[in-house]
């Protein structure tokens, strides 16, 4: 028998030993959820951050969830390098079809590629159906040119987005000049166009195939300044890595990147000049300056980048130089000059030359498209703006089969834990089997589960069956005529800006903290608030419907007042800030068209949003009104401060 003594002294032992156990080896307390959509939510977190273990933990208590396939997923997603291939091919095997193992593809693909197991991705590729991924196009045509077919063509037209390119696209640069398919002009040229979007790693690895070094490619990125102070240097590759720092350089002190071209343009070729000349004449472009036109006349025919060619024709257009728009938009890609905007605008340079009939064909070709162009263009053939006959309303046979689909069951179920970005995926891969009644019919259905969002883009898609109360939709408009009649406001702008902002989703909230229905800025609603009087105002009010209209209608009449009344400026004012706006027309020599000033906003984000919410508020009108409308008339004109409006063409 022991000894009480004894007996405590055990104890003691035992009570220091547990305090000495490392903590990795104690065991974790099992995290407690409310529900299992925490559980699932908590698994979709842990398979993003690559924690596979806790993946399997949550997973492992989802047995009965009403998504396996998502569980299974975010199971599987984090192992995807190192689980076993037959593990994926189950995966692939048991949910075929749907659009999460689509997802698993493309995800499987892209190790496949990092592997370069090209036996399996050749085996996996024809099977990914969406195949929008441009990491996985840049394998493909990887391993078909290893293979000994021609792929250059096809390269250069999937090359036009380096944010895009990962490791795969550059690993295809490298392939094809390895293969002489790429010469050092390609090479040279995406040199230039990643530079010009600052992906300083992507430009790396494409150092051993530029005959330059990756310390000078660097320099010439991060201290331009210094390599335009040697000048070019005397050989192709030191010629190069001048002209992609004039660019960098341009993009704060244009006029020291036109000093250094002037003085070393002798010892550049002809072509060397032009692509010299193309990357100051970008820059400047972007910042609106009027010595932009100038540039672009240096650069002559030389190819450019789609970027580039976008902006010599905007900056043409800001000119009124006719001549320059047409030639530039007749040397763009197809891809790009088939884009309803530089259709339009080829039209136009047309018309400008007195060739009516070649501009009517243009106009004509894009007159059935509802968007800002297509508007714009049913204006040029003396037509104005109206409701298309309404289709046939959708019948409950028809509207049946939504109820029952699965995949948009699955989206909605994403929507209520508000996991947008599932759900949109789920939803739109259901489109894709459909026609344009059974269409009208999913717009429908998302209308009655109030949707609204998904009900617009939907019903967006069809052609011949519209019907244009699906796509422009005006909910709450009992609040919304007692906000904008009180202002003098306009409510066809307002629902246009609105379609635009947040297509009706009450709880939206941007990456940039906007809130609410008109996704106002949290500064900007305390600024409005105090301005209106609104006391008590708190920022947890910004998705309660009534103020979120109320604090948006004001702040959207007061950029309108501040520039004299001007949709075009005021709608750019409320996406970008009303400084921007006042700073861009400064920099105009002229009076020009809305629609000029719209084309030519530097910021890609405004100068979209604009175009849509003006396009928006066009049809918008027509329905309240009831009456054919003007784009045109609603864009305007736009002209420096002071211009005198008898000056007006």
């Amino acid at each position: 028998m022991f000894s009480n003594k004894r007996i405590a002294g055990f104890a003691l032992a035992a009570a220091s030993a547990v305090l000495l156990v490392p903590a990795a080896q104690a065991k974790k307390p099992v995290a407690t959820f409310a529900s299992e959509d925490d559980i699932f939510l908590a698994l979709r977190d842990a398979s993003r951050n690559g924690d596979a273990a806790r993946a399997a933990e949550l997973a492992g208590r989802l047995g009965n969830y009403a998504m396996p396939s998502y569980v299974d997923y975010f199971r599987l997603r984090p192992r995807i390098i190192s689980a076993p291939e037959q593990e994926i091919r189950d995966f692939l095997s048991r949910y075929e079809g749907s659009a999460i193992a689509d997802r698993l593809r493309n995800d499987w693909l892209l190790e496949l590629g990092r592997a370069r197991n090209w036996m399996l991705f050749d085996e996996q590729y024809p099977q990914f159906v969406l195949n929008d991924d441009t990491q996985v196009k840049c394998y493909a045509l990887m391993s078909k040119a290893l293979k000994g077919q021609n792929v250059a063509d096809d390269a250069r037209g999937v090359l036009v987005n380096p944010q895009n390119y990962g490791e795969a696209c550059p690993a295809l640069i490298t392939t094809l000049v390895q293969a002489n398919q790429f010469t050092l002009d390609d090479v040279w040229a995406q040199v230039r166009l990643i530079a010009d979007s600052g992906f300083a790693g992507t430009i790396k690895r494409l150092a051993p195939v530029t005959e330059a070094s990756e310390t000078t490619l660097m320099q010439a990125l991060d201290k331009p300044d210094a390599v335009l102070a040697r000048g070019p240097g005397g050989n192709r590759a030191s010629h190069e890595v001048f002209i992609v720092a004039l660019g960098r350089s341009a993009k704060n002190n244009p006029s020291r990147a036109v000093d250094a071209l002037v003085a070393g343009a002798e010892r550049l070729n002809e072509r060397e000049r032009e692509h010299a000349w193309a990357q100051i004449a970008l820059q400047t472009s972007m910042k609106l300056a009027p010595d932009a036109i100038v540039y672009w006349h240096r650069t002559n025919g030389a190819p450019l980048s789609n970027d580039a060619y976008q902006w010599k024709a905007r900056t043409a257009l800001r000119a009124g130089e006719w001549k320059l728009v047409k030639s530039t938009i007749e040397a763009m890609p197809a891809s790009l000059r088939n884009d309803p905007a530089w259709i339009y605008w080829l039209g136009r340079a047309h018309l400008a030359e007195g060739d009516q009939e070649t501009a009517r064909k243009l106009f004509s070709s894009i007159t059935d498209q509802t968007n800002f162009y297509g508007q714009l263009a049913l204006e040029e053939l003396g037509k104005k703006i109206s409701i298309p006959q309404r289709a046939e309303p959708v019948t409950p046979e028809e509207l049946a089969p939504m109820a029952d689909n699965a995949g948009f069951r699955r989206a909605l179920k994403f929507f209520d834990l508000n996991m947008r970005f599932e759900g949109y995926r789920e939803w739109n891969w259901e489109l894709r089997k459909m026609n344009e009644r059974q269409h009208l019919a999913a717009a429908e259905y998302a209308r009655q589960k109030n949707v609204l969002d998904r009900m617009v883009n939907t019903s967006d898609r069809t052609k011949t069956e519209v019907d244009f109360t699906q796509r422009f939709p005006t909910p709450f408009r009992d609040v919304m005529a007692a906000a904008t009649e009180k202002l003098g406001l306009d409510m066809a702008w307002v629902y246009g800006l609105i379609r635009q902002e947040s297509r009706f989703i009450l709880n939206a909230r941007s990456h940039v903290g906007a809130s609410g229905l008109m996704q106002v800025m949290p500064a900007t609603a305390q600024f409005v608030a105090r301005k209106i009087g609104l006391s008590g105002y708190s920022q947890q009010q910004m998705n309660d419907l009534g103020t979120n209209i109320t604090l948006g209608t004001n702040y959207l009449n007061m950029v309108l007042h501040d520039l004299e009344g001007s949709q075009a400026m005021a709608t750019a004012a409320y996406n970008a800030g009303p400084g921007r706006p006042r700073a861009w027309r400064s920099t105009l020599s002229r009076a020009v068209e809305g629609a000029i000033f719209a084309e030519s906003i530097p910021f890609t984000e405004t100068r979209d949003y604009v175009k849509k919410v003006l396009s928006n508020a066009t049809y918008y009108a027509a329905l309240f009104e009831n009456k054919p409308q003007s784009l045109k008339s609603r864009l305007g004109m736009v002209a420096p401060k002071g211009f005198v409006p008898s000056e007006l063409p």
